[in-house]
């Protein structure tokens, strides 16, 4: 398992493109991946999960990967936060 904390630089946070756009990343990962906010655990790979979370910008999240291409799922979903996802 492997796990990093990250700060959403979006301006507008998760909403629903950059979900949509993080989602499809993580749907493609062979790891289990929860993501980690304030008190809540979610799973990446549903947009409404991660919209419903209501991640906005400067919001502290971990991102956590278990499994067989951990580490590269992790640097990966980590890069696409960091990017913007797009935006």
């Amino acid at each position: 398992m492997v796990s990093q904390t990250i700060i959403v630089k979006n301006k507008s946070g998760l909403h629903a493109r950059p979900a949509v756009e993080f989602s499809k990343l993580a749907a493609k990962c062979k790891s289990d991946i929860t993501v980690f906010f304030k008190e809540k655990k979610i799973n990446p790979k549903s947009v409404l999960m991660i919209m419903a979370a209501a991640i906005t910008c400067g919001s502290e999240i971990t991102i956590e990967c278990s499994g067989e291409t951990e580490e590269e799922d992790l640097k990966v979903l980590v890069n696409a936060i960091e990017s913007g996802l797009g935006e």
